[in-house]
């Protein structure tokens, strides 16, 4: 059995998606979308420039993927003393006849004993990350752990760079322990060929290739892991207080469901919160309807107003370049109407088509908020809010053109959960609006696809993709109407509105 760095890595993302990349059939994976081939490119982007600023590297040569050709070359060139290896294959073979491999990113020559002589090597990983996650520590123990077999000595570090940090030193003994624990149950389970249980995780798997093939069965079987709270932790709770499906969470008392949870893994949320909350969603889903959420007071006419004018507004950024490149607002105009009408909408895309016109577009924004001096501004999480004052200070605005803004905004994604429990699988904006009826002219738009769709117009001058990002942008403001005119109407009916 052939085991790599790359399976080992993705099993401590997903135990499932390092069994599907071994065994899984390959007309089952998604193909790549543009934001993951964009950080993709990102990644051997950063890595090019890392390394223009090392000294000089040579390669092993070898056929792809050839990984026993690839050792000997890589051992060669150790042997040799040269002084940085780039892409070098570590290869063991062990006693029960399985083979591992890593490559690291660069092996560094360093004073030392080993058999090669009055020198040793140690690994490099350069990563497209701003923090040293567990999972490129693990990693870097595994390169240890190989090379300290093929060179016969433990090398003295292993170092990971990152963005916008010094190279960074892996504690080899906090982490090989780890290591070795994973990479035994990952070897076991493959060796087995069991194939692990479905569990869906928003951001986990939100960039997998298998996301469409795993969330088929998730769907099919009603899987627990589609109900917002049910993580991890608290699925395999469940599974030991045999509760594995929708109506015998939805039927379980609340008192029994709170024993089953152990309180050293609920931090400071008490069990009894989180078992009405679960069992709340359970019936949500099986009703196919939305409940007022247990102990809810409702919401007041000034926590959620109807006002003759509304405005709904929604960002999209883009991180690397640490942007706001679009500010995008639907008014709403209720006045006057006669009985039976719509209201009037109209929606303004603030868009900087470069990062040098970010503040010109803050300050378009600043004015036609400014043009409804009251109005309440509704957005969707706290993103908006963040970005809003991080602008202000950038721009050094005067503190009477922003501040009382500040008190304008209301944030509909605080204002369902407070008071709401709805039959959806998260409450992202997508998917209450779509439970409530709105659609997205562009179902494969997304926040992600338009840092990618930013990116291509930055290189290519394309309008296409400005329009694209507007008609989506435009899509999340209605989408956060739609909502709030939803909301209003609930808490109506069930006399929680006042």
């Amino acid at each position: 059995m052939l085991l790599t760095d790359s399976v080992l890595f993705d099993y401590q993302r997903c135990r499932r998606r390092a069994f599907l990349n071994l065994y899984g059939d390959p007309s089952d994976r998604d193909p790549p979308n543009d934001f993951l081939l964009k950080l993709q490119a990102d990644s051997r982007d950063y890595q090019k420039t890392v390394l223009e600023s090392q000294p000089p590297y040579q390669r092993p040569q070898y056929p792809y993927r050839d990984w026993f050709a690839g050792a000997r070359s890589t051992l060669t060139l150790m042997e040799r003393g040269i002084e940085q290896i780039y892409q070098g294959v570590l290869l063991v073979e062990t006693e029960n006849g399985t083979t591992l491999v890593s490559c690291p990113d660069l092996l560094v020559k360093e004073p030392g004993e080993s058999r090669f002589g009055s020198w040793h090597y140690i690994p490099k990983d350069i990563k497209f990350s701003k923090r040293p996650k567990r999972e490129y520590q693990v990693i870097a123990a595994f390169h240890a752990q190989l090379l300290s077999e093929i060179q016969q000595c433990w090398p003295d570090r292993a170092t990971l760079f990152f963005r916008d940090r010094d190279e960074y030193t892996v504690s080899l003994s906090q982490y090989l322990p780890q290591m070795r624990r994973i990479l035994a149950e990952c070897l076991a389970i493959l060796e087995r060929r069991e194939e692990p249980e479905v569990f869906l995780a928003r951001h986990p798997c939100s960039l997998c290739d298998w996301l469409s093939s795993c969330y088929a069965i998730a769907s099919e079987n009603q899987h627990l892991s589609l109900l917002p709270g049910v993580t991890p932790t608290r699925y395999r709770q469940l599974q030991q207080a045999q509760i594995t499906t929708l109506e015998t969470l939805a039927s379980t008392p609340c008192d029994r469901l709170a024993a089953a949870f152990d309180p050293a893994t609920t931090g400071n949320v008490d069990p009894k919160d989180i078992a009405r909350l679960l069992v709340f969603q359970a019936r949500a889903a099986v009703e196919r309807c939305a409940l007022v959420k247990p102990d809810s007071t409702g919401l007041t006419a000034a926590e959620l107003p109807v006002s003759p004018v509304e405005l709904y507004f929604d960002i999209e950024a883009q991180p690397e370049l640490g942007l706001d490149f679009l500010h995008g607002v639907l008014v709403v105009d209720r006045r006057p109407l006669d009985r039976g009408d719509r209201p009037k909408q109209t929606f303004y895309p603030f868009l900087a088509e470069n990062p040098q016109e970010e503040g010109t577009v803050w300050n378009q924004f600043l004015d036609l908020v400014w043009t409804y001096p009251i109005a309440p501004i509704f957005h969707f999480c706290n993103y908006e809010v963040k970005a809003f004052r991080q602008l202000a200070k950038r721009y050094g605005t005067p503190s009477h053109r922003w501040r009382p803004v500040l008190n304008r905004f209301i944030d509909i994604h605080e204002r369902v959960t407070r008071s709401a429990v709805l039959p959806v699988e998260n409450y992202a904006l997508k998917s209450i609006a779509r439970w409530v009826g709105f659609e997205w002219r562009d179902r494969r738009a997304s926040g992600a696809q338009c840092v990618f769709w930013y990116d291509r117009w930055l290189k290519t001058g394309d309008r296409a993709y400005l329009d694209s990002i507007a008609i989506y942008n435009e899509d999340d403001c209605r989408a956060t109407y739609w909502v709030k005119d939803w909301l209003v109407e609930f808490l109506q009916t069930n006399n929680y509105y006042s």
